[in-house]
C-alpha cells in the first residue's frame, strides 16, 4: 500500500488550496457524469480495458502486439460482443513499480472495466491492491508467483500457469536422475524468493532438499553476479536451479561460462524464463548458445493446432519476434476478457461507476484528492463470469479450477545444444514425466517406463551427471571411528600415531580407493579406551554434524536409519546363541548323548504326562482333539512330540491349556554383548525379561561366564552378532554357536543424510565383493582354523536329571493345579445333571461319569438348558393339576 498512498500524494496536483480544491472537484465531477454512459441501450458501443506492460523487455514487447492483436480480431468479429468494441490502451512501465502504479490510476480515472499485466510478479502485487480497492479485476499473463493468491489479491486473476507447477516439474526431474541435493541462484525479489520456497516444498515431499540458496540482489553488476557463483562453485552440490527473469538469466549464465561452471560435472535446470528468451528472439544466434550449452529448461506445452498455425502465419507478417508461450497466454486473455464481457451483458450487466474512497487526509492534515478515482460497481460480477468462462483458444482449454487456476497445467523439457535446442520429454500434473506428449485427465496415458530421452549436458557429454564434487577447498572428511576394547581385530587405533587397522577398516579404505575421485579424509577415535563406545551414540553425532562418517563395526538397524544414510553392508551381523560344548565322536546314536539315560525317560514320561493333562482341558472344547479313540491317541502323541520339536499345530482354546504348555519355557539367565543393540532386541523384541540378562565386555567375561554356568553366577548361554562370535570362538573350542541366525541385518558406514558419498561407498561396495576382494579382506582378519582342524564334532555338555528337578517339578505342579481347576466345576456339573446318582451302582456311576467328560463342552450346556426348561414346564403342570383339583 506504500506505493499507492504515495502516488496519491502526488497524483494530478493533490495539494491544493481550499478554492482550488472545490473547482478542481466540481470539474472532475461535471466531467465524470459526462463520461458515463445513460445505458439507454442494453449494450455499450465501446467498454475501455487497460494495459500496462514493460517496452523495454521482449516480453513487453511482443505481448503488445499480440494484445493488440487480439482486441483486433475480437472487434472484427460480431458473434463475440454484439457490436460492442474493446478500446485498448497501453501504457509503459519502465518495469519501474513507481511508474506502474501511476498508469494504473490513470485507468482507475479514465472509467476502465479491466486492466491486462503487467509481466512482472512484483508490479501485479502493487496493482492489486489498487484494483481491490475500486473492484476492477487484473489479468496478468505473466505474473507466476504461487504467492499470489486470491485472497490476499481477490481481484487478481492468472491467465497462465503457477510457478507452483513449474517447481514441481523441477523437483521431478532431479528425482528421476537420483540427485538429492541441489542449489538455487535467484534474484532476490518476492518473485524469486516465493518461487525457491516453492521449490523447496516440493523436493521436501521427495526426500531431497536444497543444500544452498544463493541470491542475487535485483541490481546487481557483473561483479555481484561473479562474486555470488563462484561462492557456489566451491560447493559440493552441482544440480544448479536457476530462477530468474529474462532480463538477468543470460548475464548469469555468460559469467557461469567464464567461471567454468558450463563444464562437465555441472547441472544447470532453470524456469521457463530461457525457453522466452529463445522462442521470441527466434532465430538466436548460434555463438550465443555457447554459455547455455547443456542446460535443461522448461516451456508451457501448447498442443499444435490449425488455430495456432493460422496465428504463427499471422504474427511472422506482423513483427520480427518469434512466438513465444506468453505472447499466446495474452492474446487469449482478451479473448477470455471478451467472453466474460460478452456474459456480462447478456445477463443484463450495466457499465456504471461511482466516486472512489472518501477524501483521506495525509500525515500533515492536508487532504488527498482521490476523488477522482472511479469504482466499477459491475466489477464484482464481471470478475464472477471471467473466472466462469470455458473456451478453447491458442494455448488449448482455458478453464478456471475452484482455486483460480488454470486446467491442465503442463510443460515440455527442453535440452539446450551448442546448436539449438531439443525437446526431451513433458511434464503434466496428472501424468508426471513422459517422452509422450500429455493428455487432459481423464484419458489414457502413456504407459511408458522411459521417462526422459537422452540429455546432452554441459561439456557436451550424454553420460548423466555425478550431480556433485567434493569441495575444492581442502576440506577433509571427518570421519568418526570407534576405540574399542574388545575384538580389536574389527577396528584398532594404531597407538601412538592417528592411523586405525582391522576388518572394517581395510573394507572402508578399499572402498575409497576404488572412487573415481580423490576423498581426503582423517579418522578421529570416539570413545574413552576403557570401555566400548555407544554406536547409536556415534551415529548421533554424524547426525548432530560432529562428523560427516562413522567407520567400524555399526550394524545397520532401524532407529539408527532415521538419523544417517548407511551404505551397502559389507558383512552379514545376524544375532546367534552360542553355549558351552566338548567333544563327542560322531556315531549312529550321537543324536541322543546330549542328556542321559534317566533324564531322557523323565523328559518322555513328563511328555507323556503333559499330553494326557492338555488331553483332558482341550477334549470337550477342541475339535482337534475328538474323533476317534485312535485319531485322539495320534493327536495327544503328535502334540508330544511337537513339543519337543516343533510349534503346536493344535490351537490352544483354554487358557488351562495354554498355561500347562508354556510352563515348560526354561529360566536361566543369558549373557549379551555390553553397549550393543541386542540387549533391546532381546527385552523388546523376545521379550525376555531385563532381570534374566548380564552385560559382558571383553571375550574373557564371555569364557568365564560360559565356564561357570547359570548356577555360579554364569550365563547359561550368550547372545551377539557373529562377526564377534566366530573371532570368539577361533581360539575356544568348547564354545560352538547352537542353532540359525534369529536375525538378518549387517554391517555398514554411516553417513549424514543425503550424503553423496554414501551412494558411492556402496557402489564401491558391490564391487568389491564381486572381485572377491571383500571375501579376501574377511579372511585375513575374521578367518581362524584353530578349532577347525582338530576333526572333533562339537555338542553341547550332556545334562543330568538333577539339572531339571526344579523344572519337572513346575511342571507337576502345572498340571495338577491345572486338573483340579478343571475337575472340580466338571464333577459339579455332572452332579446337576444326575441328582439320582446315589442309587446307581459304582461301575455304572463311573460310565456314566466318564461318558459326561467325554461330551462336547456346547452339547453339555445345551443339555442343561433342555433339561431346565423341561423341570420348569413339569412344575407349571402339577401347579395346574393341583388347581383343577381344587
Amino acid at each position: 500500500m506504500w506505493g499507492f498512498l504515495v502516488v496519491l500524494v502526488f497524483f494530478n496536483g493533490c495539494f491544493l488550496d481550499d478554492v482550488q480544491r472545490q473547482t478542481c472537484v466540481q470539474a472532475r465531477i461535471s466531467a465524470s457524469n459526462k463520461l458515463r454512459d445513460t445505458n439507454v441501450h442494453s449494450r455499450p458501443k465501446v467498454v475501455k480495458i487497460g494495459s500496462v506492460l514493460a517496452f523495454d523487455s521482449i516480453v513487453g514487447k511482443a505481448a503488445k502486439i499480440a494484445v493488440q492483436t487480439a482486441v483486433k480480431d475480437v472487434n472484427s468479429d460480431p458473434s463475440v460482443l454484439n457490436g460492442t468494441k474493446l478500446e485498448l490502451i497501453i501504457h509503459d512501465s519502465g518495469s519501474s513499480g513507481f511508474v506502474s502504479i501511476i498508469e494504473a490510476l490513470h485507468f482507475m480515472a479514465s472509467e476502465t472495466v479491466a486492466l491486462i499485466g503487467p509481466e512482472s510478479s512484483d508490479l501485479t502485487l502493487m496493482i492489486s491492491y489498487i484494483v481491490k480497492e475500486l473492484q476492477v479485476p487484473l489479468l496478468s499473463f505473466r505474473a507466476t508467483d504461487p504467492t499470489l493468491s486470491s485472497l490476499q489479491c481477490p481481484f487478481f486473476i492468472r491467465t497462465t500457469h503457477s510457478d507452483f507447477f513449474q517447481m514441481a516439474a523441477i523437483a521431478d526431474i532431479v528425482g528421476y536422475y537420483g540427485w538429492r541435493r541441489v542449489i538455487a541462484i535467484y534474484i532476490d525479489d518476492d518473485h524469486g524468493r516465493n518461487g525457491i520456497t516453492s521449490l523447496a516444498d516440493q523436493f521436501a515431499s521427495k526426500r531431497g532438499k536444497i543444500s544452498h540458496k544463493a541470491p542475487i540482489k535485483p541490481n546487481a553488476t557483473r561483479k555481484d553476479i561473479q562474486d555470488v557463483l563462484l561462492q557456489v562453485s566451491f560447493m559440493e552440490s552441482k544440480v544448479l536451479v536457476l530462477h530468474t527473469s529474462t532480463n538477468w538469466g543470460l548475464d548469469i549464465l555468460d559469467v557461469a561460462k567464464d567461471l567454468g561452471m558450463m563444464e562437465s560435472g555441472y547441472v544447470w535446470i532453470t524456469t521457463d524464463w530461457l525457453s522466452t528468451i529463445m522462442d521470441i528472439s527466434s532465430p538466436y544466434p548460434r555463438k550465443s548458445f555457447a554459455s547455455m550449452q547443456g542446460v535443461i529448461t522448461l516451456r508451457s506445452y501448447i498442443k499444435d493446432s490449425e488455430h495456432k498455425r493460422k496465428f504463427i502465419t499471422k504474427w511472422k507478417n506482423l513483427t520480427t519476434y518469434g512466438v513465444s508461450t506468453y505472447s499466446l497466454y495474452a492474446y487469449d486473455t482478451i479473448w477470455l476478457l471478451a467472453r466474460a464481457l460478452d456474459d456480462f451483458f447478456d445477463q443484463g450487466g450495466k457499465l456504471s461507476f461511482s466516486k472512489g474512497p472518501n477524501q483521506t487526509k495525509d500525515s500533515q492534515g492536508g487532504l488527498l484528492n482521490i476523488d477522482s478515482l472511479s469504482v466499477f460497481n459491475g466489477g464484482k460480477i464481471l470478475l464472477e463470469d471471467i473466472l466462469k468462462v470455458k473456451m478453447n483458444g491458442l494455448t488449448g482449454p482455458m478453464e478456471f479450477t475452484s482455486d483460480r487456476m488454470l486446467v491442465f497445467p503442463a510443460f515440455e523439457v527442453i535440452n539446450v545444444m551448442r546448436n539449438g535446442f531439443r525437446n526431451v520429454g513433458y511434464w503434466s500434473n496428472s501424468s508426471r514425466l513422459s517422452i509422450s506428449p500429455p493428455k487432459p485427465p481423464k484419458t489414457n496415458q502413456s504407459n511408458s517406463t522411459q521417462l526422459l530421452n537422452n540429455v546432452i549436458w554441459p561439456g557436451e557429454t550424454v553420460d548423466k551427471p555425478r550431480g556433485w564434487m567434493l569441495p575444492q577447498n581442502g576440506k577433509q572428511t571427518k570421519i568418526g571411528v570407534p576405540v574399542r576394547i574388545s575384538f580389536q581385530d574389527i577396528v584398532k587405533e594404531v597407538q601412538g600415531t592417528n592411523r586405525y587397522m582391522g576388518y572394517s577398516i581395510d573394507v572402508f579404505v578399499a572402498a575409497i580407493n576404488l572412487l573415481p575421485y580423490a576423498v581426503p579424509y582423517q579418522f578421529y577415535p570416539y570413545g574413552d579406551g576403557r570401555q566400548n563406545p555407544s554406536y547409536t551414540d556415534l551415529v548421533n553425532l554424524v547426525n548432530a554434524g560432529v562428523y560427516d562418517a562413522a567407520v567400524g563395526d555399526i550394524a545397520i538397524i532401524t532407529n539408527r536409519t532415521s538419523m544417517v544414510d548407511f551404505t551397502q553392508p559389507y558383512i552379514e551381523s545376524g544375532l546367534v546363541v552360542v553355549t558351552p560344548v566338548k567333544k563327542l565322536s560322531s556315531g549312529t546314536w550321537a543324536i541322543f548323548k546330549p542328556f542321559t539315560v534317566e533324564l531322557w525317560g523323565v523328559i518322555l514320561i513328563s511328555f507323556l504326562v503333559v499330553g494326557a493333562v492338555v488331553w483332558i482341558l482341550e477334549h470337550r472344547r477342541n475339535n482337534d482333539f475328538r474323533g476317534t479313540p485312535k485319531q485322539q491317541f495320534g493327536t495327544t502323541q503328535w502334540f508330544i512330540f511337537s513339543t519337543l520339536f516343533f510349534t503346536h499345530k493344535q490351537n490352544m482354546k483354554s487358557t488351562l491349556g495354554r498355561f500347562g504348555s508354556h510352563s515348560m519355557v526354561i529360566c536361566d539367565r543369558i549373557g549379551y554383548g555390553a553397549r550393543s543393540f541386542v540387549r533391546d532386541y532381546l527385552v523388546k523384541e523376545i521379550g525376555i525379561s531385563e532381570a534374566r540378562l548380564v552385560p559382558l565386555e571383553l571375550p574373557e567375561d564371555y569364557e568365564k561366564a560360559l565356564i561357570d554356568g547359570p548356577n555360579n553366577d554364569g550365563v547359561i548361554a550368550i547372545v551377539d552378532e557373529r562377526p564377534y562370535i566366530e573371532l570368539f570362538l577361533s581360539t575356544r573350542c568348547q564354545f560352538s554357536i547352537v542353532g540359525p541366525e534369529f536375525t538378518k541385518n549387517g554391517w555398514g558406514f554411516a553417513f549424514q543424510q543425503d550424503s553423496h558419498l554414501a551412494t558411492d561407498v556402496s557402489n564401491a561396495i558391490l564391487k568389491l565383493s564381486e572381485t572377491g576382494e571383500l571375501q579376501r579382506i574377511h579372511n585375513k582378519w575374521l578367518l581362524r582354523s584353530a578349532c577347525s582342524s582338530q576333526g572333533a564334532e562339537l555338542s553341547v555338555d550332556r545334562l543330568e536329571l538333577k539339572s531339571f528337578k526344579g523344572l519337572f517339578l513346575i511342571i507337576g505342579l502345572a498340571c495338577v493345579l491345572s486338573l483340579l481347576v478343571y475337575l472340580v466345576p466338571t464333577i459339579y456339573q455332572y452332579t446337576k445333571r444326575k441328582p439320582d446318582t446315589s442309587v446307581s451302582s459304582g461301575p455304572r456311576h463311573m460310565q456314566t461319569f466318564i461318558s459326561s467328560i467325554d461330551e462336547k463342552e456346547d452339547l453339555v450346556i445345551a443339555h442343561s438348558n433342555k433339561r431346565l426348561r423341561g423341570a420348569s414346564s413339569l412344575g407349571s403342570n402339577r401347579d395346574d393339576a393341583s388347581v383343577n383339583a381344587y
